[in-house]
């Protein structure tokens, strides 16, 4: 039987400028996305119907029906295809690294793959045709804005409600990743947003290929939605301030509308110094590490016989 195994690496927003809000309500912004090595996994095998089954260390409270965006997006990738699809959990849910929306790319990824391989057993990674899944996106789009984001996850701009994407050139650069174990409804923290009308990035980036140069730029940008999320959950300042406090952090920042928080580091050493501190210090955090960048190639799907 083939079988068909997906990364789905955490989405980062390195900067997240809001800039406006549309008559139907969709907030417009302006981001930089990056990846990490770090995510959930999605495994796809020939079914009947349509099922899915959620494991791993995350995996409580995460629905396995049809509101579970990896499961809709399988639907869509393959209708009235059977596949029984199982979710490996590692990243927390609701927790601003695109976890649900790189979970759908994944499936989507997965189903096609399948689709593609037939019955025949062959192994390896598969890369699928870009044009392939952009013919999907305005469907992705309506299942998440962030969707679409993690089709091909590499470094890239996002602007309008996340749909307007470009690939950008981004140093490779250490980091860690918290999360406190709250988790924060995207809803309340736009609800918080005193301005939706805020300056976006330069028309133009800067070179950004050195790590001093990224996390220095980085610095002069923001996270629009990140004194929203505090003021509904307060301990996100606090795991900002543990993340700047370690030795060698060059940026402190939240992701996406929280609760994660993620540090950038000029080294590798320094980095990993810090997962070690951060895990010591506050063991009942969510804590990961690793570089973030282009995670195109890990994510790919691979195929074998089970």
């Amino acid at each position: 039987m083939t079988t068909v195994s997906v990364f789905a690496p955490a989405k980062i927003n390195l900067s997240l400028h809001v800039t406006g809000r549309r008559a139907d309500g969709y907030h417009l912004l302006d981001s930089l996305v990056s990846f990490a090595p770090v995510g959930d996994r999605i495994t796809v095998r020939p079914g009947t119907g349509l099922s899915l089954t959620v494991e791993g260390p995350e995996a409580a409270g995460v629905p396995a029906d049809g509101t579970n965006l990896a499961l809709r997006a399988a639907a869509l990738a393959a209708p009235g295809s059977g596949a029984a699809l199982t979710l490996e959990k590692h990243l927390p849910a609701a927790s601003g690294i695109g976890g649900g929306s790189s979970d759908a790319a994944a499936a989507f990824r997965g189903m096609l793959a399948l689709a593609a391989a037939g019955n025949a057993p062959a192994c390896g990674p598969r890369a699928m045709p870009p044009d392939t899944l952009e013919r999907h996106a305005p469907a992705l789009v309506a299942l998440g804005a962030d969707v679409p984001m993690c089709l091909h996850p590499a470094p890239l701009r996002a602007r309008g409600i996340g749909e307007r994407l470009d690939r950008v050139s981004l140093a490779p650069v250490p980091a860690v990743l918290v999360n406190p174990r709250v988790a924060v409804a995207t809803p309340a923290v736009f609800a918080a947003l005193t301005s939706p009308d805020n300056p976006p990035m330069p028309d133009t980036l800067p070179d950004l290929g050195d790590r001093a140069a990224l996390i220095g730029f980085l610095a002069a940008c923001r996270n629009d939605l990140e004194t929203p999320a505090i003021s509904v959950a307060p301990i996100i300042a606090e795991v900002l301030g543990r993340i700047a406090a370690t030795e060698g952090c060059g940026l402190a920042r939240m992701s996406g509308s929280g609760a994660t928080c993620f540090g950038l580091f000029e080294t590798e050493l320094a980095a990993q110094a810090a997962v070690d501190r951060l895990h010591r210090d506050h063991p009942g955090w969510w804590v990961a590490g690793g570089v973030l960048g282009d995670q195109t190639r890990p994510a790919m799907p691979r195929i074998g016989a089970a």
